[in-house]
């Protein structure tokens, strides 16, 4: 799976002031990431505000997209959740002819044993008909998917081929890069250390923060990759603000705030979410321009 190395971004769903899907705001956002050296595109993933779309919005988001984008990146897609027999469904269902991949998160809210962590992955397995991506997010999921259940999974499902990794615990990513299949990737599902995931042996990251800087994040996990460390830490260093920032009254309040900044879309985001406060919004404001300056 060469084309999920590098950076892959977890696309926001743009909304108009009103709530509805913003499918033009969501091709300019498309066009940007893709001019600015993103690998590949992961479509309703967590960022994308997936739990609040209707099965109709979903499906116009995913058009929207592939239009897009019009075969210029590979493109994953956001398939899971916490009842397994419905997660079987839609993989046997769905036309996945355009997708590279599905990004499977771990089962949310059940706190399943790591035995029902595998049982549930051993069905979404046997279930897709194109490759898995597993997505470990104990903040989110209330659970942690362990390296022993990960590495497991790898061995036993040829077509479990990566994990994007985001319980921001670099001593268990490193646990994985050091046990897991030769040719099984480590994603890192954390902005603020993908890069030192990438030294140690990871394939690169699926960002949030990606989508909004897409020509200086992409060229940092590059230079990772191609081990030039320190023009890496550079930009690491020049962007570490910004990612905490994005992340401080949640996702994706944050970086919807960015692209309003960028003038590509509106800071829209669907309770329970709220946009992000004054004060946060002129800081990121401040850092978007400072940028869009130095480039």
């Amino acid at each position: 799976m060469q084309s999920l190395i590098g950076t892959g971004v977890a696309l926001v769903t743009p909304f108009k002031q009103d709530f509805s899907v913003d499918t033009e705001a969501l091709k300019s956002i498309v066009n940007f990431s893709v001019d600015g050296g993103i690998e590949y595109l992961v479509v309703l993933g967590t960022t994308a505000e997936n739990a609040t779309l209707s099965p109709e919005e979903k499906e116009l988001v995913i058009r929207t997209v592939i239009e897009a984008n019009n075969g210029a990146l590979p493109l994953v897609l956001g398939v899971g959740g916490n009842n397994t027999l419905k997660v079987v469904e839609e993989l046997k269902t769905r036309d996945l002819s355009a997708f590279a991949a599905v990004l499977s998160v771990s089962p949310y809210y059940n706190k399943p044993t790591q035995e029902g962590i595998y049982q549930h992955f051993k069905a979404v397995a046997e279930a897709s008909p194109i490759p898995v991506i597993l997505y470990n997010v104990p903040g989110r999921t209330a659970s942690n998917m362990l390296p022993s259940t990960v590495i497991r999974l790898a061995n036993d499902f040829e077509n479990v081929v990566a994990i994007k990794e985001a319980a921001g615990d670099l001593v268990q990513a490193m646990q994985l890069l050091k046990n897991k299949p030769k040719d099984f990737l480590v994603i890192s599902g954390d902005d603020l250390i993908a890069l030192p995931m990438v030294l140690a042996g990871g394939a690169g990251v699926i960002s949030v923060i990606g989508q909004g800087f897409p020509k200086e994040f992409s060229e940092m996990i590059r230079l990772g990759l191609n081990r030039k460390v320190d023009e890496a830490f550079k930009t690491q260093y020049l962007l570490a603000d910004c990612i905490d920032m994005i992340f401080e009254q949640g996702n994706p309040a944050g970086i919807k705030q960015v692209f309003l900044s960028l003038v590509i879309s509106e800071n829209t985001v669907r309770l329970p979410l709220v946009k992000v406060d004054d004060s946060l919004a002129t800081r990121i404001d401040e850092f978007v321009k400072k940028i869009n300056k130095q480039g």
